[in-house]
């Protein structure tokens, strides 16, 4: 036997002549439904391999020296923006004087529409080992000292008059920026703290009057990634004949986002719960919005990445030829069948021999 004749034995697609086949409708019919199905099927395996998926790893946060970013976005429809402070705490015990601090107030009238633009550069930053976060009290001395200072009749007259006509025209306010502080544990909370606190005794009338009704529209610790899901974002709070004060206690986990392009983009993703306490016509404090966060010692990574070219290449000859085998095996069985049925009918003609 020649080299050839050992090749051609081989052959493990013998073809018969062209005379011995026949070609019947419910061949093509079977031939047409299992193209569609494998084009179908090479279009979602196509569509599967260019997709990009995410991988997670987590690891200890070895970051140190960095700042902080965060992102707000808030409304308070009830309260005007000469009223509104931001004050941030850190865990440090440091008293910050160069906090990189951009947040701007916009007055709103009572139908959400701006009607006034100003910069807010009266960002508090206290000692936390002499502070605590349910006491006002030492806040307002401060702030007693500096209108005293400057004339107190005459500027809390003013103030008293000015807000009063604000409350009386529905103003809001909403409060946005960035503020950059340092990266360990702390709060930061928007309130009426900045007051002098006979000033806002006689423009609310008492700390059950002071409405800290507010909408959250944007929260976040630094830049966003695709997939991201900021938990507080379009959280609305409304309060109806009560006040209090708010609390949102958030576990921050820094994160590394990994584009396929392999750009890294830095941010951080966090949870949070939610807790309301009620004022009472004989409490102390003065109502506000806080947020408590503390940082997670474990650090997320999100890695974009892409199926190999032979896992495509796999799954698209499993996906084809399990269709071409199948289709091959109805045509063969729908024959018979056809065959079976012509026999049993008196003077049939046979469609294939």
């Amino acid at each position: 036997m020649g080299v050839k004749q050992v090749i051609k034995s081989l052959d493990a697609f013998p073809r018969a002549e062209e005379h011995l086949l026949q070609k019947t409708q419910s061949g093509a019919l079977v031939s047409i439904v299992g193209l569609v199905i494998m084009a179908t099927l090479f279009i979602h395996e196509l569509t599967y391999y260019l997709a990009i998926y995410t991988v997670h790893e987590m690891s200890v946060d070895l970051t140190r020296g960095e700042t902080l970013p965060i992102h707000i976005n808030m409304t308070f429809p009830s309260l005007p923006c000469d009223v509104l402070s931001v004050d941030a705490i850190d865990m440090s015990g440091k008293h910050e004087v160069d906090l990189d601090t951009n947040i701007w107030k916009l007055r709103l009238n009572s139908h959400g529409h701006i009607i006034g633009t100003e910069y807010l550069s009266d960002l508090v930053e206290k000692d936390h080992a002499t502070h605590n976060h349910d006491n006002e009290k030492e806040h307002h001395d401060d702030s007693d000292k500096k209108l005293h200072a400057f004339g107190f009749d005459q500027e809390a007259e003013n103030m008293i008059k000015k807000v009063k006509q604000a409350l009386a025209d529905g103003e809001g306010c909403r409060v946005y920026g960035i503020l950059d502080v340092q990266r360990v544990a702390g709060n930061f909370h928007i309130s009426v703290h900045g007051l002098n606190i006979y000033v806002a005794q006689m423009i609310f009338g008492g700390a059950t009057h002071v409405n800290v009704s507010h909408i959250i529209h944007d929260l976040s610790f630094g830049p966003k990634y695709p997939g991201i899901h900021n938990p507080l974002d379009d959280t609305v709070r409304i309060l109806h004949d009560t006040s209090g004060t708010f609390k949102y206690y958030i576990k921050i986990v820094p994160t590394e986002y990994r584009y396929i392009s392999k750009d890294v983009l830095p941010t951080n993703q966090f949870s949070v719960s939610e807790y309301f306490s009620r004022m009472h016509k004989f409490d102390k404090t003065w109502p506000a919005v806080y947020f408590l966060y503390d940082l997670s010692p474990i650090t997320v990574t999100i890695k974009e990445e892409r199926r190999s070219f032979l896992h495509f290449i796999t799954r698209l000859c499993a996906v084809l030829g399990g269709t071409f085998a199948l289709t091959g095996m109805l045509d063969r069985w729908m024959f018979r069948l056809l065959d079976a049925l012509t026999k049993t009918k008196p003077n049939a003609r046979s469609g294939r021999r």
